[in-house]
């Protein structure tokens, strides 16, 4: 949860690079909180307000924790416009966020492995 946490702390922060651990953690538990709403919208017959409501709660936190993700790959976050691919786009983001991010410092920042976290 400090995970998540963490990248709503970032809001709008699209500098930096972000980990693995980090980005993967907040997919996570962002697909959980869809499930949940979506069983509560079916238990109270509200078609998809409170997904709706989320979706754009977290979309600048998204966007930007998925930017620093890319970063992390020493990638421009320009990059998530190949997500406007049919298909192929999903994969190539998918690729990227798999990948291990660059050990050494680039031009993005230190590699945040080794920078302690703030609290």
């Amino acid at each position: 949860m400090n995970w998540y946490l963490q990248v709503l702390k970032k809001y709008a922060d699209f500098n930096g690079r972000a980990r693995r651990t980090e980005y993967w953690m907040f997919v996570l538990v962002n697909l959980l909180a869809y499930i949940v709403l979506g069983i509560a919208e079916r238990i109270i017959h509200v078609p998809m307000i409170l997904t709706t409501i989320y979706s754009l709660a977290v979309l600048v936190p998204s966007l930007a924790v998925s930017v620093r993700r890319l970063h992390d790959t020493n990638r421009s976050g320009w990059w998530l416009l190949v997500a406007l691919i049919p298909l192929i786009g999903a994969i190539v983001l998918l690729v990227f966020a798999v990948q291990e991010g660059q050990a050494s410092q680039n031009q993005y920042g230190p590699n945040p492995k080794t920078v302690p976290a703030t609290t």
